[in-house]
């Protein structure tokens, strides 16, 4: 039975898992103690399930030691810490940051902040399909860069980059090595010791734990990491982040993470099987369609290249935002971003050399651990009727099919 809107957008967040939930109820109204604490049982209660739920976080990245997980509210709080804790730090020894240009803005408004204190930042491009060469990092990398920042996997187009050579190569170069893990963690295989990840976000509610809770792993050895905190205070999670723990919160993004590493692996595979079966319905029944990122998902070797719950799938000659409306049944996003003054593309498609009119056409689904075969084939019918309708509605379309070539039209205003 299927139930209405069917949610496809599990990059922008993701139900609590009941498992996750269940083991929070207590920290609300029973063990409601403050984990700092120290001289009763409720703050010790407290304390002891921050502690359970930071192994849990670290056995399920490979950190060395618990002690290596800061808590934070969320990734945009992690990757601010990550980048503006470094730079202040290490500034003595260089003021050059190395990071991309298909980031989550998170970083890239980080970096814009630190461009405006005297920092240089360089933004690599990427490849088409969204990935940052090996090549491109050495070329950029200078006797005075103290950072590079790339994410783990795109929250857009899916692409998941190569961080085990890109962090081999900032290890040789005496380069700290941050990574925005929040779109793959529980989804793609993730170590920090194996990849040389010297810090990297990550967040309770993209993995079926609860909002408003994140961390930031931070490397203790080989290399030590140090950050500048960014707010001052109790002097909590050894004074690099002050404030009271949000305990329940805390609790449950243990539970999630106990989860992914138990479960990721089958329901990757899982939701693969549905993401490829979208993708050929869709492509088989519409011509006209381009898949974004990296396709095939897998390389000939074995290697995975696209996030396996990832589709962002461009339909010519029909908008994005026309889509959506017709798609009231599907929660799914656009490529396009809605401002007060203008309609923009989204600048990951940009950054990946799409041309803006495809862009405009984009639509990403995100497929997740509730995700079923019923709400897949009916996500496919739905979309395919849709862009069938709105294409019969499109003149574009209709002289494209005739052979015209839209781009030497020259096309009059009034």
């Amino acid at each position: 039975m299927l139930k209405f809107p069917i949610y496809m957008d599990y990059h922008a967040t993701t139900p609590v898992d009941r498992r996750a939930l269940d083991e929070m109820l207590p920290y609300f109204t029973e063990s409601f103690g403050n984990a700092a604490s120290r001289t009763h049982a409720f703050g010790w209660t407290a304390e002891a399930a921050v502690g359970v739920a930071r192994e849990r976080i670290a056995s399920l990245i490979n950190a060395s030691r618990p002690e290596e997980i800061i808590f934070t509210s969320g990734a945009t709080e992690s990757d601010n810490l990550a980048i503006k804790g470094v730079a202040e730090f290490y500034q003595e020894k260089g003021k050059h940051i190395i990071t991309t240009r298909i980031e989550h803005k998170a970083i890239l408004d980080s970096c814009k902040r630190l461009e405006k204190q005297g920092f240089e930042v360089t933004y690599l491009d990427v490849t088409k399909e969204g990935f940052v060469t090996p090549e491109a990092l050495k070329a950029a990398i200078r006797p005075d860069t103290i950072l590079c920042s790339v994410m783990l996997a795109n929250n857009e187009v899916g692409t998941v980059q190569p961080i085990a050579q890109l962090g081999a190569i900032c290890r040789e170069h005496g380069v700290l090595f941050h990574t925005d893990a929040v779109q793959g963690i529980g989804r793609v295989d993730f170590d920090v010791e194996a990849m040389n990840v010297d810090l990297a976000s990550i967040t309770s509610h993209k993995m079926y734990g609860p909002k408003g809770v994140g961390a930031l792993y931070v490397r203790r050895s080989k290399p030590r990491v140090r950050l500048t905190a960014l707010m001052d205070g109790g002097g909590h999670e050894r004074g690099y982040r002050s404030g009271t723990l949000n305990v329940p919160g805390i609790v449950g993004f243990g539970k999630a993470a106990e989860l992914a590493k138990a479960e990721w692996r089958e329901e990757a595979a899982r939701v693969t099987a549905l993401r490829d079966r979208l993708h050929s319905k869709l492509t088989t029944a519409l011509d006209e369609v381009f898949v974004n990122g990296p396709w095939p998902a897998v390389a000939p070797d074995g290697t995975l290249l696209r996030l396996p719950n990832n589709l962002n799938i461009s339909f010519a000659y029909v908008e994005g935002e026309s889509i959506l409306m017709s798609l009231k049944t599907l929660s799914v996003s656009s490529g396009s971003a809605c401002t007060s003054a203008s309609l923009e593309p989204s600048y990951v498609l940009r950054a990946l050399g799409i041309e803006e009119e495809l862009a405009h056409t984009s639509i990403r689904y995100g497929l997740g651990r509730f995700s079923t075969v019923e709400e897949v084939d009916y996500a496919a019918e739905t979309t395919i009727a849709s862009i069938r309708r709105l294409r019969d509605l499109s003149p574009l379309y209709e002289m494209a099919k005739e052979g015209i070539d839209l781009k030497s039209i020259a096309w009059t205003g009034h």
